[in-house]
């Protein structure tokens, strides 16, 4: 059996936590680009793997795993988040402290079951104009959406209002920022 390569291992990571500016900063840390292991072993520990896991996966020894861990990315992280001096009591605060610092993505909101709808959105624009002192854009708007067997006309009347809604509070929302 072939083993993944580095960038393939632990890409869970990037729907929980923002790698590119996490991987930017530590870099900046660090004074230099990370390797490829360095970003490994950190995306496992952002995966909640322990240094043990990782080396598993990695089919690497766990102690080499640790001792690369202490002398590479431990240190970045702590110059990172300005905790220099303080001790890691284990491989936890590391995802705790980047949490802290902001490097953890806001979770994505979750559509209640009824309330929402798989659809294509096509979007055309029709016309610009500059009305007193204000861009107007008119758009035609088409949502397309297959209708499962379970859609009936109470089903499709309360999908048309929700949306009715939904878009007039879009449009108040965003008149008001104008």
């Amino acid at each position: 059996m072939k083993m993944p390569s580095k960038k393939d291992l632990f890409t869970e990571a990037a729907y929980v936590w923002d790698l590119d500016t996490l991987y930017s900063d530590l870099a900046s840390a660090k004074g230099k680009h990370l390797t490829p292991t360095e970003k490994v072993h950190l995306r496992g520990l952002l995966c909640s793997y322990s240094p043990s896991e990782i080396a598993q996966k990695l089919s690497k020894s766990v102690r080499g795993v640790e001792v690369e861990l202490c002398n590479t990315l431990y240190q970045y992280v702590k110059n990172l988040v300005e905790r220099r001096d303080e001790k890691i009591e284990n491989w936890r605060n590391i995802c705790e402290w980047l949490e802290d610092a902001g490097y953890k993505k806001d979770p994505p909101i979750e559509a209640q079951s009824g309330d929402y709808l798989s659809a294509k959105l096509i979007i055309k624009k029709a016309n610009i104009v500059l009305e007193k002192n204000h861009i107007v854009v008119d758009i035609n708007l088409k949502l397309i959406a297959d209708s499962p067997s379970t859609f009936t006309e109470d089903s499709s009347e309360s999908i048309t209002e929700s949306l009715e809604v939904k878009i007039d509070e879009s449009l108040n929302n965003h008149s008001q920022l104008s």
